[in-house]
Formats: structure tokens, C-alpha cells, sequence
């Protein structure tokens, strides 16, 4: 019996760890690239990294835990039950109970485990993180001015630098231009060859200046304006503390378990409702290990035909169904229409009731499981052949007796049948790893967005066009993992199976075998470009217009009229309190033109109004005034009612920028974006790199296909698990490349060019060199 209870235990527990992993790394990658820019810019400390690394895993392991004791029990039981193990052992005099009793080791370690992390290690490390970036904003400030970008993160102030360099502990700025704008209507503008930003303290910065000087007009007196030079001067920056946050703006996840009860004896009824539904839900969630376990038992033992394959749709079906409950459950309880306690456990609920009658059924008359029959099993084979699950299932036949029996699904020459027989294999587990990824993408976003829902009552419709519009989005980024986990799946249980050896052993090299996939890949790669070309644009700003509104934020406009500070073509910098775009006119503008030698003013021109006038192609300013300065001494000056300066040629439309998304625009459309930003003065550097990985980045999905065939083959003999893990192993050096890379080039410590194409060089490299190293 305990080596029965070792055998069950290691299949249930290695299929449940990769579950978890593969799960885990998916929610992850979304704060991946953020951790790698700080370690690209050596604006942190590895140990501050590391930190912020661990402080991110803990919440996402509150939703993956459950779901990979789902996955390890209908998936491990299910491969033993395909095997006919599992009839062996209930002839052995093994009943339901009996595997209840081994895997509840396996079960209540998981909702110990799970417990943890939800009632401590996940609140905690979300606190933590929030600790620990108040610690180092100060750090990062430096980092995140970027040249020839007006930087408005500091209260009451705007900073333009022209250039920047590293240095060790922060960036030396060239070319300072700092407004304070305490007072919109006269801000008081500093000036300076060069400055540095110093941290001081965990809420205060000290910007050193060297070489320049202090600008201040009197609006009341016109003809006033005084010059103040210096060598250097320290001007202190005070940033908002977290610790002047009130209690109540402490989120609600990051608050200790104990403390959500206290906080809900303290509060109204109706906040009262969201604490105590938080509370529940932190005890209600590890339980659905034991649920789910309890619910997965009965379906895994009777999976005696649909092997793995029939564990792994079960999964993406429970999950789905699970969460859905508990969406509803709390949506209910968070509109006081049930208890915080009910509507937190109701999946459970629902699921132990389920559980109860499947025991129950499974004691008398185990489910029949195998006759949900998936759509793509409907043209198998008679019943003398054995069905090949997603797993390691026993085979009677060889490959080419199989696929004689195959209806074809292409009658040209190519593909040609032992093609087909490829292509549906793959096509079969590249469809079922895309709906478990869209599943478990759509699950979170919606635990994610469920307060805001309730909060601002979104419509059901509202919240499914967005799902739906949000979809392939979703599905774009986490296409090369997706392709890469079905390669190594088709081939690997080929290779397992034998299949491999059969068909080289006709004549056909293992270069011919592949090629309908490679060819099915690189269609998806185009297919991946054109979409966002064509369709991901569209969806994606009908899905950001969906998320403000389930925000509660007013609706995303693209055309700026408070974008108050512009640099113009000729050295200018605009800056006004209104602008209508309709009329094309200006209230209290004010233009600073700059010498490029000496970054100081050379002119300031400031006027009331302003207005476009399409009889001579210029600008009217009226009500203003005009200086010329020549260092420190004011040169010349005059009022006038109404003027022109020809120098200041920009047209109206130049102040009509608009202000997209990069995932908003195609590549063309993204071209010509950054060259009118650029024309304005400012960072396109992250543009242009998102504008070569519009080309680079679909292609990977080409070659992750390339570079599956080779470990497919090797990691196959050593099973299945090995081959899963593998897949993931690559998908995390892929990921860390790729954001790393991207970050390098963010930071413009790489040509654009070269960060967005070095992960597909290196990869595409990699894979044709284990290629051609495959015996054919």
C-alpha cells in the first residue's frame, strides 16, 4: 500500500507543480518587464529586485494554488485511468475512499500551503511592495526624466532636460528647464547647463543646479522682470509621503487579515460589507483546494478512455465554472443582496454539493466521463484501436494504420496524408492550450476589475464587451508560449509513441515531418502581423474605452488641449493656460525661444491671446509684450496690442497632437506618430522600439516553433513532464531576454533596432543550430 500511495502521490504532485508553474509564470510576465528596466538601469539594488520579485508571486499564487490541485488530480488520475491502472487497483480492493484517504495528503498540504499565502504572505507582500517603492522613488525619479520630454511627476513643477547620462547613483542632466508653476498664470522659470537629482530621505529630492539662472515677471507690471544668475544652487523637491495617506486608502488587499475585521466594526455598514467580504474570501479561496480536489476525484478516476486529454478540457471547464461562481458570489454580496460569508463561499458551496453527489455516484456507479465525447474525437478510429490521449496511453498500432483510417482534410498533393495526421494533432492541442491560457487570462482580469464593476455598477454588457474585445489582445502576448507548448506536445508524444521512428524509418527525414507544422507556424506569424495591423488597433482602443469606463474614468480622449507645454520646431517652448482647438485660438500663452549653444533665453514673448489667421498663415498675439535677452541683461522690450513674430511658424494643427497607445496603431500609423511627437520634443525612444517589434515580435512565434522540434525530441524519452517543463524553462529565458532587450533599449542603451531583433537573432539562431544537430 505505501508504494500504491508513493505512486499516486508523485503522479498527482508532478503534474500538479507544473500546473502551478506554468500558471504562476503567465500572471507574472505582466510585472516582469517592470523588474528587469530597474536591474537594466542599475537604479536599484539587486537585493531590492530580488525583493520586489518575491513580493509579487505570493498574490498570484492565491489563484493558481487551487487550480493546480484541480489540474494534478483530473490529470494525474486520468493518465493512470487511461492506463487501466486505476482498474487495477480497485481490483486490488481500492474503492473511491481509499484514493480519497492517499490523496488528502497531497490535498490538505495544498490548502495548508494555499491558507498561508492568502491569510499572511499575500497581504504581507503587497504591503511590502508598497514599502518598498516609497523607498525607492526617489531613486527612480532621475531615471525616469528622459531627455526632450516635458516631466510633470513633481507637485507644481515641470522639468524639460535636453540631455541625459548615467552616473553612478543617479543621472547628470544637460540642459535644465524647470517652471515653477505654483502660480499657472506667471510661473517662475530656472535655467541651468547642468543639474542632478539627489534623493534625501524616502519623501524629499535635491536638485543641484550648476551654471544658469531664475526668470520672474510681475503680472501686474509688465515692464518688471528680474534675472537672478548663479554658479550653483540647490533647489529642495518635496514628494507626497505615503505616510500622510489616510487608513481608508490602504487597499483593501494589503490590509492584515485580523485588521479587516476591526476595520468593519469600525466603519458604516455598507463599507463594512466590502471588509468582511475581503475576509472571507481569504479563507473561502484555499478552500477550493479541497473542494475542487473532492470534485476532481470521482472525474478522475472514471476517465478510463479520454486519458489526459479528457483531465486537461475538465480542468479549463471547472476552473472557468468555479471562478464564475465566485465572481457572482461576491458581485451579490458586494451589492448587499447577500452576506459578505455567503456570497465568499458560494462556489465552495456549490462544489461541495457537487462533490457530495459525484462520491456519492461514483461508490454505485462510477460517471461516465469518457461519453462526453470533444468534437475532434467524433472520426477516430473502430473501437479495436487504441485513442491516443494527451498523455503517455498504450498503443496497438502503428502510425500509418492509424492515419489510413483518418478522413483527409486537405485532398492536394501537399499536404499529403501523414501531413494531415500532423496538423490535426497539433491543431487539436494548440486549440485546447489557447482556450486554458484565455480562460485563466479572462478569470483574472475579471477578480481584478470585479471592485470597480460593483463600484461604478458597470453593465453585464459593457463588462463582456470588453472581455471580449481584450481577448485577442491577450492572446497576441502570450502567442510564442502557446506555440512553443504545442509544438513540443505534438512532437513530443509522436516521439514517445514511437511515430517518429516509424515514419524515419520509410525514408522520410525528420526535416519532411516537421514542415507542416513549420508551414502552419509561419501562416499563424502572418496571421499574428496582419491582426495587428488590421484588427488588434480596433479592439484594443474599443477595450481602452471599455476599461475607463469600468474605472469609472471619463472616456479617453486623444486630442490634448491641457497638454499645456510643447516644444516647438525651431528651438520654442509653448507654454499656455488654454487652448481651443476648434478655433484655433490661445489664452495666456507665453514662448520661450532658447539658444541651443547656451540652453538660456534669448527671447520670451508672452500674449493674452493668440489666434490663427488663415489670411496670412500666421499667428495674431494680442495684449502681450516682448523681451530680448542677451545673458543676463534684458536687451530690448516693448508692449504691443497686436503683433506677428514670422519665426514662430507653427501651424495650429502642430499643437494638435494626438495622444495614442502604441498597441493603438499599426505600424505605419505608429511611424508617423513618433515623427510628429518627435517634431515636438518628445521621448520617443520606447516608440521606436515598439515600432520594430511590430515587426519582430510575430516572427518569434515562427521561430519558438523552430526551436520546440529539437527539445521535443530529446526531452520526450524522459516524459511528459520533463517535456512541460522544459517548454516552461524556455518561456521564462525567452520572456526575460525579450523584456530585457526591451528595457535596454527603453533606457536607449541600445539602438531601438537592436533590442527589438536581438531575442529573435539569438533564439532563431539557437534553434537552427539544435536542428540541424537532430539524427534525420
Amino acid at each position: 500500500m505505501r508504494i500504491l500511495t508513493r505512486y499516486i502521490l508523485r503522479e498527482v504532485t508532478s503534474h500538479a507543480l507544473i500546473g502551478a508553474a506554468i500558471f504562476t509564470f503567465v500572471l507574472f510576465t505582466r510585472d516582469l518587464g517592470r523588474i528587469l528596466e530597474l536591474v537594466v538601469r542599475a537604479s536599484a539594488p539587486l537585493p531590492s529586485v530580488a525583493e520586489i520579485f518575491f513580493y509579487t508571486v505570493p498574490l498570484a499564487l492565491t489563484y493558481t494554488i487551487p487550480m493546480s490541485v484541480l489540474v494534478g488530480i483530473l490529470i494525474g488520475l486520468s493518465r493512470l485511468a487511461a492506463d487501466s491502472e486505476i482498474t487495477a487497483m480497485r481490483a486490488s480492493g481500492m474503492g473511491v475512499w481509499s484514493f480519497g484517504r492517499v490523496l488528502a495528503i497531497f490535498v490538505v498540504a495544498a490548502w495548508s500551503l494555499s491558507l498561508l499565502n492568502g491569510l499572511y504572505l499575500a497581504p504581507w507582500s503587497l504591503t511590502s511592495l508598497g514599502h518598498l517603492e516609497d523607498q525607492l522613488k526617489g531613486s527612480q525619479v532621475s531615471y525616469e526624466v528622459q531627455p526632450r520630454v516635458f516631466y510633470e511627476g513633481f507637485p507644481k513643477i515641470v522639468l524639460y532636460v535636453q540631455d541625459v547620462h548615467s552616473a553612478q547613483g543617479g543621472a547628470v542632466w544637460n540642459g535644465v528647464f524647470l517652471a515653477d508653476i505654483s502660480d499657472a498664470a506667471n510661473p517662475r522659470i530656472t535655467l541651468a547647463r547642468e543639474g542632478i537629482l539627489v534623493p534625501e530621505g524616502q519623501d524629499r529630492l535635491h536638485l543641484h543646479l550648476v551654471n544658469g539662472s531664475t526668470h520672474e515677471t510681475d503680472p501686474a507690471k509688465a515692464d518688471h522682470y528680474q534675472i537672478s544668475s548663479f554658479q550653483q544652487t540647490d533647489i529642495p523637491i518635496e514628494l507626497p509621503s505615503s505616510e500622510n495617506r489616510a487608513e481608508e486608502q490602504i487597499p483593501v488587499k494589503a490590509m492584515g487579515t485580523g485588521a479587516l475585521r476591526d476595520r468593519a466594526r469600525s466603519v458604516d455598514p455598507v463599507s463594512a460589507r466590502w471588509y468582511l467580504i475581503e475576509f472571507h474570501t481569504r479563507f473561502a479561496l484555499p478552500t477550493a483546494c479541497l473542494v475542487l480536489a473532492m470534485v476532481g476525484i470521482p472525474l478522475g478516476l472514471s476517465s478510463k478512455k479520454s486519458g489526459k486529454s479528457g483531465g486537461f478540457v475538465l480542468t479549463i471547464v471547472l476552473v472557468f465554472v468555479y471562478y464564475f461562481i465566485s465572481l457572482i458570489g461576491v458581485s451579490l454580496a458586494k451589492q448587499g443582496k447577500v452576506s459578505p460569508a455567503f456570497g465568499a463561499w458560494l462556489a465552495n458551496l456549490v462544489f461541495f454539493a457537487a462533490a457530495l453527489f459525484l462520491l456519492w455516484q461514483a461508490e454505485r456507479r462510477p460517471f461516465a466521463l469518457s461519453a462526453i465525447k470533444l468534437a475532434w474525437k467524433r472520426d477516430q478510429p473502430p473501437a479495436n484501436l487504441s485513442i491516443r490521449a494527451f498523455g503517455l496511453g498504450r498503443r496497438e498500432v502503428n502510425a500509418f494504420e492509424r492515419v489510413s483510417t483518418r478522413r483527409r482534410v486537405f485532398s492536394a498533393s501537399f499536404p499529403t496524408l501523414l501531413d494531415d495526421y500532423v496538423l490535426r494533432d497539433f491543431f487539436v492541442y494548440l486549440g485546447m492550450i489557447v482556450s486554458t491560457f484565455l480562460v485563466l487570462l479572462l478569470v483574472f482580469t475579471l477578480f481584478e476589475l470585479l471592485g470597480d464593476i460593483l463600484r461604478n455598477q458597470t453593465p453585464a454588457l459593457v463588462v463582456a464587451e470588453y472581455l471580449l474585445n481584450v481577448a485577442p489582445y491577450l492572446l497576441y502576448s502570450v502567442a510564442p508560449l502557446i506555440m512553443l507548448l504545442a509544438v513540443l506536445i505534438t512532437f513530443g508524444l509522436m516521439n514517445r509513441s514511437n511515430e517518429i521512428t516509424a515514419i524515419k524509418a520509410t525514408g522520410t527525414s525528420i526535416y519532411r515531418i516537421v514542415m507542416p507544422v513549420v508551414t502552419a507556424a509561419a501562416v499563424l506569424a502572418a496571421g499574428l502581423f496582419f491582426a495587428d495591423q488590421l484588427y488588434l488597433p480596433h479592439t484594443n482602443k474599443r477595450q481602452e474605452a471599455l476599461h475607463n469606463q469600468i474605472k469609472g474614468k471619463p472616456p479617453q480622449t486623444y486630442l490634448r488641449p491641457d497638454r499645456r507645454w510643447i516644444f516647438g520646431q525651431h528651438n520654442d517652448i509653448y507654454y499656455y493656460q488654454f487652448f481651443d482647438a476648434d478655433r484655433d485660438q490661445f489664452a495666456n500663452l507665453t514662448v520661450f525661444q532658447i539658444d541651443p549653444a547656451t540652453f538660456a533665453i534669448s527671447q520670451r514673448i508672452h500674449a493674452e491671446r493668440a489666434h490663427w489667421a488663415d489670411s496670412t498663415n500666421r499667428w495674431i498675439y494680442e495684449q502681450g509684450w516682448q523681451r530680448s535677452l542677451n545673458g543676463d541683461a534684458i536687451a530690448s522690450y516693448h508692449a504691443f496690442d497686436v503683433s506677428t513674430f514670422p519665426q514662430l511658424s507653427e501651424a495650429p494643427s502642430y499643437f494638435k497632437k494626438e495622444v495614442k497607445q502604441y498597441s493603438e496603431m499599426n505600424y505605419e500609423e505608429l511611424r508617423r506618430y513618433i515623427r510628429d511627437l518627435q517634431q515636438s520634443g518628445f521621448d520617443v525612444v520606447r516608440l521606436r522600439v515598439q515600432l520594430n517589434k511590430k515587426l519582430s515580435y510575430p516572427l518569434i512565434t515562427l521561430i519558438m516553433a523552430v526551436l520546440a522540434i529539437p527539445f521535443s525530441m530529446s526531452a520526450a524519452k524522459k516524459g511528459a513532464i520533463t517535456g512541460v517543463a522544459v517548454a516552461v524553462g524556455i518561456a521564462v529565458v525567452y520572456t526575460v531576454v525579450s523584456r530585457l532587450f526591451e528595457a535596454m533599449g527603453d533606457l536607449s542603451q541600445l539602438p531601438p533596432a537592436l533590442a527589438a531583433w536581438s531575442p529573435d537573432l539569438i533564439f532563431a539562431l539557437v534553434g537552427a543550430y539544435l536542428t540541424l544537430k537532430i539524427p534525420t
